[in-house]
């Protein structure tokens, strides 16, 4: 079988659930093919274990192609979610630490007030692996919608962190 090739894409396994994560930056015409394609992959190396398949989407699209959550042939249907980052609300990721490196690229009328905010945040974690981690990924995700000037203050934390 041929690899196939996605911006980025992430398998976690648990001893019951696949979890299949896949970050696309523009829309992709190929996506409910490739989402059909590895659910058919795990299948056949795990058959008993649950899949569960998210595409996310990172930069606003009026696409069509990012509301496409099916794959269809006939006699053959397959589903998977989509997450439009630009919708979604920020609170939800400014309120774990896990999540905020993608606050920046949610629903937020001021992407610069949000990254000072999110900051903020990493600035008051006590752990100084996770406020290099954390800052270190806010300021690559922060790139896709804002300049580098903007995201400047966060390389600062990363360097003085991992001084």
């Amino acid at each position: 079988m041929n690899p196939i090739r996605a911006d980025s894409l992430i398998f976690l396994q648990s001893e019951e659930v696949v979890l299949h994560i896949e970050f696309q930056t523009s829309p992709d015409e190929d996506i409910p093919f490739r989402m059909t394609d590895y659910r058919l992959r795990v299948y056949r190396r795990y058959p008993n274990k649950e899949m569960y398949q998210v595409v996310i989407y990172l930069k606003p699209s009026n696409s069509e192609l990012v509301h496409q959550n099916t794959f269809e042939l006939t006699n053959l249907r397959h589903q998977f979610n989509v997450i439009r980052l630009w919708e979604e609300n920020t609170d939800i990721f400014l309120n774990n630490s896990g999540l905020l490196p993608f606050a920046v690229l949610t629903r937020t009328d001021n992407p610069r007030e949000t990254l000072t905010q999110i900051a903020d945040l990493i600035d008051s974690m006590p752990n100084k692996q996770q406020q290099s981690d954390i800052s270190a990924s806010t300021a690559i995700l922060s790139g896709l919608k804002l300049d580098q000037d903007s995201v400047k203050p966060l390389q600062n934390i990363i360097i003085i962190v991992g001084a």
